[in-house]
């Protein structure tokens, strides 16, 4: 798998899918964008999962570079692998921060666990607001259906999904797609072999997050400004 070299720049190489996805985001209505961002940076770690999942921790401070020193970004790592094991950090508000948490975290096997990560989403956006939710996954073995009325739920709260999803699965993309629908967020395929890919959509959802549309039109490159209309309003 090609990897992400330090200082490699994430603007070139990015697909019509991709573009596409970042240009959605914009289009996100995000209330109380004065206040410091809230992000849930949601990954599957089951152990087909492993090489993304590194991937990740090298490009996942991508999210905090998207952002102006006169805001701040809270992100809060959750997971799921193994059996039945679903676990979330505290929230942090530094990619240092966020690394040292992904680093220690190996995949295993197990069956998916999405359920758990809406319900999550819905508790903790009940304490306090969170500003979006990123999903990165590559498969279902839950009930769509079940899965499709939580993600509707999150959405009539305000809470849009991203849902990046790695591979080609066509039942996956289908569930994945009315999922981000459901919740008013958005829905993108990406190339692991592509680094600048994943990073231009954490990028984007990072600005999406802090400030809505007005941040992510600051956003330089074709990603940014090609998620301006994706999203619901």
């Amino acid at each position: 798998m090609t990897r992400h070299a330090p200082g490699t720049s994430v603007q070139a190489g990015v697909s019509g899918e991709v573009a596409a996805f970042v240009k959605k985001v914009g289009e996100v209505a995000r209330p109380n964008a004065a206040q410091d961002g809230r992000l849930l940076f949601a990954l599957d770690a089951t152990m087909s999962r492993q090489p993304t999942w590194d991937l990740a921790c090298s490009l996942q401070a991508e999210m905090f570079k998207a952002i102006p020193k006169s805001s701040a970004l809270q992100v809060q790592l959750l997971y799921f692998r193994g059996f039945g094991e679903c676990r979330a950090s505290k929230w942090v508000l530094s990619g240092d921060s966020l690394a040292k948490l992904m680093s220690g975290i190996q995949c295993q096997g197990g069956r998916t666990q999405i359920s758990k990560v809406f319900a999550h989403a819905r508790s903790e956006h009940a304490r306090r607001r969170i500003n979006a939710v990123i999903y990165v996954g590559d498969a279902i073995e839950e009930n769509p259906d079940l899965l499709a009325e939580k993600a509707g739920q999150l959405g009539l709260l305000g809470l849009p999904l991203f849902i990046f999803q790695e591979g080609h699965d066509p039942q996956v993309e289908a569930a994945f797609k009315e999922f981000a629908r459901l919740s008013k967020g958005a829905y993108a395929r990406f190339d692991a072999s592509a680094p600048q890919e994943l990073a231009a959509l954490l990028k984007a959802v990072a600005a999406f997050a802090t400030g809505g549309r007005d941040m992510l039109r600051l956003q330089s490159g074709p990603q940014a400004q090609a998620l301006l209309s994706q999203l619901q309003s």
